[in-house]
């Protein structure tokens, strides 16, 4: 049987076709086709952390009794007469006897030295101010300035309006021998510096209300306020807790003349250095009160001069301050 011309090609062509189509099918067989990426993750937004709240303007803590929020009904005792006892060793600032209140009653807390918490800081007193009807007494602080303590005037550089008895210089501290007792012998960073009192020399213990002090803080003072403080050391503290525990130091039974008025070193109650108030009793044991009256604004006299009790050196004389207003007492 023979073919047509047209058929011979028709089949060459439709050949022709199969192969490609098997030359295409092998090619696509050796391909991997990859699935598509799968999408980004979804970007959330994470705030960053709040900044650490500044350090606030005065570190309080839980004191003993006779410190922080302490309120009493009656003023307390007129600040006793004594004399400073001397500088134990460089470093150690003094910190001024106050009447602290608990137990029903005041009782006094002895001026002592005490080593600050840290390099540069200086000890601003408590003080009693009246306030609402009842004395509020306002805890001490450390800090680097001295700042408002009622206008009390402790002596031994706390005059009423910041402090005379010494200053930072450096690292170390210098000792201001016109008003702090210092033995030259031992100490041998000082300075002599003549102090001279603006404020009427009196043995007022509190701010405000009737008979008690008329001063109000400073510009400067109040500037202090809001600087960051710190609290009164663990040796302070046990200082106070071994004041309370006297049954002598109750002003209800020294009559306001504690035999232990000083200390050289806190909590140091019995041995040498320990000073008695002008006019307290006798220790127990018949030890006389140590030390002699000192001078109206408790200013150490001068080496080789003998100072009859009851006077000022007369470059130390303080000028009388003029009357004032009530002033409430700003609470620390």
């Amino acid at each position: 049987m023979s073919r047509s011309p047209n058929t011979s090609n028709h089949i060459t062509l439709l050949q022709a076709g199969v192969a490609l189509a098997l030359s295409t099918a092998t090619l696509l067989g050796g391909c991997v086709v990859a699935p598509p990426p799968p999408p980004p993750p979804q970007r959330v937004y994470a705030p960053p952390p709040p900044p650490p709240p500044p350090p606030p303007a005065y570190q309080a803590y839980q004191a003993p009794a006779g410190e922080g929020e302490v309120q009493a009904t009656e003023a307390p005792p007129p600040l006793p007469d004594y004399d400073q006892p001397p500088v134990p060793a460089e470093g150690y600032l003094w910190t001024p006897g106050y009447w602290a209140w608990g137990g029903g009653g005041y009782y006094w807390v002895p001026g002592t030295w005490v080593q600050p918490p840290s390099v540069g800081l200086l000890w601003t007193p408590g003080y009693w101010g009246f306030v609402g009807g009842v004395y509020a007494f306002n805890a001490g602080y450390w800090g680097p300035h001295v700042g408002f303590y009622g206008g009390v005037n402790y002596g031994f550089g706390y005059g009423g309006v910041g402090f005379a008895g010494g200053r930072w210089v450096g690292g170390s501290f210098a000792y201001n021998q016109a008003v702090a007792n210092v033995n030259v012998t031992i100490i041998h960073n000082t300075y002599h510096e003549t102090v001279v009192n603006n404020v009427t020399v009196n043995r007022v213990s509190f701010n405000g209300g009737a008979g008690g002090i008329h001063a109000v803080a400073t510009p400067q003072e109040r500037a202090f306020a809001q600087e960051r403080h710190v609290a009164a050391t663990p040796e302070q503290r046990q200082h106070i807790q071994e004041a309370a525990r006297n049954p002598g130091l109750a002003a209800r039974a020294n009559g306001g003349h504690p035999a232990i008025a000083a200390t050289p070193r806190p909590g140091a109650f019995n041995g040498p250095g320990v000073v008695g108030a002008h006019g307290a009793a006798a220790r127990p044991g018949g030890a006389p009160p140590a030390g002699a009256r000192p001078n109206a604004n408790n200013a150490r006299p001068q080496p080789g001069k003998q100072q009859q009790p009851g006077k000022q050196q007369q470059q130390q004389r303080p000028k009388p301050q003029k009357e004032q207003g009530h002033h409430e007492p700003e609470n620390r």
